[in-house]
């Protein structure tokens, strides 16, 4: 280990700031462009040591778990609370321009969509016995240390008020000192608790989860590995007026207002289609709103997001019809042929993005297309394929979910 003082010229896709040494590229989280630091630097990472010149873009954190100095060490959640709101979504917005130019794409791309503190409401803790008690926290980045918490400005009032509660389930869970993962998501009916990295529970402590959590307040939901243990209350969230109870570990977004504002530019855009495919559906973002305007036919992978797809369809009143398919787009996609019969197409596919399904949709005759994106860089891969196919970029939207670190969501519209 070296200390040096280096400065930091840009900031990293990953939010970290990168000084140039004399053998490349040398990484120093929670620093700023213009920064003069040193650091203790191991290979190509650095660690702040202190600031010599601060940037006038930097600002107080606001949770005291965050940066190298951070309460129980670094929590790996965050990477840019340090940096002013202005910048950081320039910067955000930025990621999405650069992968898009990557790929020689340049639309004019709108204003990034804000996150703020206290809107997460899917939260995922890392969680693991220890002698005397249970820690629940974040992982310090590239690392298994569990940073424990106390608080998090970015979660949902709903999850952390609930902390000493999810402690209490997750000590009953914890048959060893392995650690294991934790999802929580806040429904309308209570917060829905998710384990995974649990091999297996004995028979008395299986009992003990289920006497744990009916002695709790505010839980609908506990379950291991997706099998449901206790279910006080069914786990229900709202897509646009239609209550859904999802399955356990399924995937929602994050926050309820970033969904809210995806659905928006969906639904504006599709205008009044008749017939539209929902590719990658889940269960039902966005299938169960575009109900109200047309057909939808909601292809999806998971068959039990697609059964509470499903299930909300047929229960709710003032719905256009709404079919489903089970179907992996991966090995799969929807071809041409059968693209013909759909005015509209969106696709919300997980990070390694829909180039097979994006080359038939190409060939296709669509008249409008939706992408909707967690990876700028998938997604100019996939824009380029459909622009090269005669389809036009209209609107580019990036959203902030995940505040204050380097992920960023997309959607764009798209014409034939």
């Amino acid at each position: 280990m070296s200390t040096e003082t280096v400065t930091i010229q840009k900031l990293g896709a990953q939010g970290d700031g990168i000084a140039q040494g004399p053998g490349g590229p040398i990484y120093v989280p929670f620093t700023l462009p213009g920064e003069t630091v040193a650091i203790a630097r191991v290979k190509n990472q650095g660690t702040v040591m202190s600031i010599t010149t601060p940037s006038p873009e930097r600002q107080e954190p606001v949770c005291r778990h965050f940066g190298p100095d951070g309460v129980n060490g670094a929590c790996g959640g965050c990477t840019l609370q340090h940096l002013a709101d202005e910048p950081y979504r320039a910067f955000k917005r930025q990621l999405v321009v650069d992968a898009l130019a990557f790929k020689d794409l340049t639309p004019e791309i709108g204003d990034i969509v804000a996150a703020h503190p206290g809107e997460r409401r899917r939260v995922v803790f890392a969680a693991r016995k220890t002698e005397k008690d249970i820690l629940i926290g974040f992982n310090q980045a590239e690392s298994h240390h569990i940073v424990a918490i106390e608080e998090c400005p970015i979660s949902s009032q709903g999850i952390i008020s609930k902390l000493p509660a999810i402690k209490a389930i997750a000590k009953a869970l914890a048959p060893n000192a392995e650690p294991f993962r934790l999802t929580v998501i806040e429904t309308l009916s209570g917060l829905d608790v998710a384990a995974d990295g649990i091999k297996k529970l004995e028979d008395a402590q299986r009992r003990g989860v289920v006497e744990t959590v009916l002695r709790l307040r505010g839980i609908a939901r506990v379950s291991l590995n997706d099998e449901i243990l206790v279910e006080p209350a069914k786990p229900l969230l709202d897509f646009g007026g239609v209550s859904v109870s999802p399955p356990p570990g399924a995937f929602t977004q994050a926050t309820k207002q970033a969904e809210d504002a995806m659905a928006e530019l969906v639904l504006a855009h599709v205008g009044k289609a008749k017939r539209i495919a929902d590719l990658f559906a889940g269960a039902g973002t966005f299938s169960l709103r575009l109900a109200r305007i047309g057909r939808v036919h909601a292809v999806e992978a998971e068959d039990k997001a697609l059964a509470a797809l499903d299930h909300a369809a047929r229960n709710t009143q003032g719905l256009k019809p709404v079919s489903i398919e089970r179907r992996d787009l991966y090995r799969r996609p929807l071809m041409t042929a059968e693209l013909k019969h759909y005015d509209a197409v969106i696709f919300d596919p997980p990070r390694a993005g829909a180039e097979f399904q994006c080359k038939e949709l190409a060939r296709s005759a669509v008249k409008k297309i939706v992408a909707v994106s967690c990876n700028p860089l998938t997604l100019g891969r996939d824009l380029a394929i459909l622009v090269e196919g005669g389809y036009r970029i209209t609107k580019v939207t990036p959203i902030d979910q995940f505040l204050w670190t380097s992920h960023v969501e997309v959607v764009v519209a798209l014409e034939k």
